[in-house]
């Protein structure tokens, strides 16, 4: 990557970030808001959007209602030892059952509508059906047992309908909690901002709140403290950390007229700025937005789900009606409605309510605790089946700061120390990711920078200054050919990015600077080959930084010198072949992150990337991916498991129910056994989702 290119890149970046600006006071109270709106917001079934209402306190309500239905309501006939009859709890229980019913099904009842407009019956379906047949037959038990005598007696369903509905909403509140927890593991993000600023008023100091902050104020800002604000400095010179922006670890040196961004820290001197906008970066916003992306994405494991629910409905009606043909002209219609009932009731399984939404919580905690913020669940689904990874370079798998590796002299009156303190005098200002790798190792040297008079910079090329007399310039090698200089010979260092100092003219020296590999990568790399998945380098890099880099990873595949249609298109050939995952983290990235199956985005990147993304790595380490793919794969498993769990006991109770051993051995499954099996499935499913882990 040529200088001016990375330069232009650099401040692209740094103009969006400026451009997406909100109000301090909004983003606080968005923090607020949004931490309670989680509970009440919408939930996809069906393509039909369910409005939860405030789920927790229909929650709450329902439970207190159940409670009150099991204290005077046996157990599918059984009277268990808390339970208290006398006369007319039957009249008290069918009561509150109906407001129960009314009151905490309704969420269930608009979803199955949902579900029947998009022909596509499934969880809301099949919870609408049990609920409705257990209250309708539980009413019809009130009846016989108290009034028409001669037709019972008859047990209830009240049992299982206030237990039914209590813990499907139980599902549906994890559900939503889970991914408010996804919000506040990122929170560590909202708090790019101080809570307090230090106000210059005339003479006078004082210290307000951050949502104080107006535009135009004067602001000091310590050393060591974060900038409260976006402006531009009045007073003073300093450094400043703006990796959270850019990605870019090291300091940015600000001056005078120099513009700093609320959230970066201070790290040098004290200064002063003008205020021009109050507010983050807009990360906070981006997140928030993640976090409600997430939320709706409807998850290929919930469709899974909501499949396994659409066959049980199916299974059900149709299990109930040959029940209704065998039985009914041969043991009539007293022997054969309970049947009917049971089956349609034990073909809505508690357990199935609660498979999905504790995997939902348990990964999403896992992952927020492993800095993976995971946007959209569905894309994960396809785990097992990726074959290719794709990965950007610069910001990605390398570190996109640049350290000095090579300083040659070609004068014989100058040593190598005194090349980089004329280099370093030079860029002591800039704040291009190159100068920073000269100036970083010039203030390791202790090298003290000397005074430059009329710096100047020149296009696209370099930078021009005098000291002590001399007119320097520090350029690429562009610049010399295009001004037939001529270059010397020197130490081959081809993946490098030269800069040459010009002394009046003469090539005088050279310093060659690379950028870093992180740490993670390698891991990375040797995990996806381990786990059958090849490696694929897409870079916009030049071909011999490229190949040094995939050398070093032991990457077979690599294409560099890419434009972003480039990246995409090839994302595109190879999907043919197999499914795909990208990595990546910036502005070129984004077509390729929503062209591929999973698309990963590194958390410094620049907002389009993140934006493009179904994950992003919170702490920009390639290496999380290694946990991304085992959660995902774990997760899954589960999911598989507990549907399992949850509903695949139907293939045996439910002919079991219809009484198919009824003729052979004269056993007719108990409603009550059916209930027991169904809790106990519950809690093996609770635990199953509960032991999910990385490992």
């Amino acid at each position: 990557m040529s200088h001016d290119h990375m330069h232009h890149n650099h401040m692209e970046q740094n103009h969006m970030h400026h451009n997406m600006k909100m109000d301090n006071c909004d983003m606080h109270n968005m923090h607020e808001n949004h931490m309670q709106e989680n509970h009440s917001d919408m939930m996809m079934h069906g393509g039909h959007m369910m409005h939860m209402g405030n789920l927790k306190r229909k929650f709450w309500i329902s439970l207190i209602l159940m409670i009150s239905i099991l204290i005077m309501s046996p157990m599918m006939g059984a009277k268990l030892p808390f339970q208290v009859t006398f006369a007319g709890s039957d009249y008290i229980v069918a009561i509150l059952s109906t407001i129960l019913f009314v009151y905490g099904g309704k969420p269930f009842f608009s979803g199955a509508k949902g579900e029947f407009s998009s022909k596509k019956p499934g969880m809301m379906s099949l919870i609408a059906l049990g609920i409705t047949v257990a209250y309708l037959y539980s009413i019809y038990a009130v009846l016989v047992n108290n009034i028409f005598t001669t037709l019972g007696p008859v047990n209830d369903f009240f049992w299982e309908l206030s237990t039914l509905i209590v813990i499907m909403l139980l599902g549906h509140q994890i559900e939503m909690s889970s991914v408010s927890n996804a919000g506040s593991a990122v929170n560590s993000l909202a708090k790019l901002l101080p809570d307090n600023a230090h106000l210059v008023d005339g003479d006078d100091i004082r210290d307000i709140s951050v949502n104080e902050i107006k535009n135009d104020q004067v602001l000091l800002v310590k050393s060591g403290e974060k900038i409260p604000a976006d402006g531009v400095i009045k007073k003073g010179t300093t450094f400043v950390n703006e990796s959270f922006i850019t990605g870019e670890s090291t300091k940015v040196a600000k001056k005078v007229d120099d513009k700093v961004i609320g959230g970066s820290i201070n790290h040098s001197g004290s200064i002063e700025i003008l205020v021009t906008g109050t507010g983050n970066n807009g990360y906070l916003s981006k997140v928030m937005q993640m976090v409600q992306d997430a939320q709706n994405s409807k998850s290929k494991s919930e469709d899974l789900a909501n499949q396994v629910a659409g066959y049980l409905f199916y299974a059900a009606i149709a299990v109930a009606l040959i029940a209704l043909v065998a039985w009914l002209p041969v043991q009539g219609i007293n022997f054969t409605l309970p049947i009917i009932v049971s089956v349609l009731i034990i073909a809505c399984p508690h357990a199935l309510g609660l498979a999905i939404p504790l995997i939902t919580s348990r990964s999403t905690s896992i992952a927020a605790t492993n800095g993976l913020l995971i946007r959209n669940r569905a894309s994960l689904e396809k785990v097992n089946q990726i074959k290719y990874a794709f990965m950007d370079k610069t910001g990605t798998l390398t570190a996109g700061d640049f350290k000095v590796n090579v300083i040659q002299s070609f004068k014989d009156d100058f040593s190598e120390d005194q090349l980089l303190q004329i280099a370093a005098s030079l860029e002591a200002e800039s704040n291009h990711p190159l100068a920073k790798g000269i100036t970083d190792l010039a203030t390791s040297k202790n090298i003290k920078n000397l005074k430059v008079d009329n710096l100047q910079q020149i296009s696209g090329a370099g930078l021009s200054g005098t000291i002590n007399a001399q007119a320097y310039k520090l350029v690429s090698e562009k610049y010399l050919k295009n001004n037939d200089l001529a270059i010397p010979t020197y130490t081959d260092s081809p993946e490098d990015t030269i800069s040459y100092l010009v002394e009046n003219n003469q090539v005088v020296g050279m310093i060659a600077e690379g950028d870093s590999i992180k740490a993670g990568s390698k891991a990375m790399i040797d995990f996806l080959k381990s786990n059958g998945i090849e490696p694929v380098m897409l870079t916009g890099d030049n071909r011999k930084a490229a190949k040094k880099v995939a050398q070093i990873l032991n990457i077979n595949d690599y294409k560099s010198e890419l434009l972003p249609e480039n990246k995409q298109e090839i994302v595109k050939t190879y999907q043919a072949k197999g499914k795909t995952i990208f990595i990546g983290d910036g502005i070129n990235d984004a077509p390729s992150l929503n062209q591929s199956d999973i698309g990963v985005a590194i958390g410094s990147g620049t907002d389009i990337a993140i934006d493009s993304a179904d994950v992003v790595l919170v702490n920009s380490d390639p290496k999380d991916v290694i946990n991304l793919l085992k959660l995902a794969k774990n997760a899954r498993r589960k999911v598989i498991e507990n549907l399992w769990w949850g509903a695949g006991y139907n293939v045996v109770a439910l002919p079991v129910a219809a009484g198919i051993l009824y003729p052979f051995t004269g056993f007719l499954l108990d409603p009550m056994l059916g209930a027991v099996l169904m809790s106990l499935s519950t809690v093996i499913v609770a635990i199953n989702a509960m032991t999910l882990k990385i490992k």
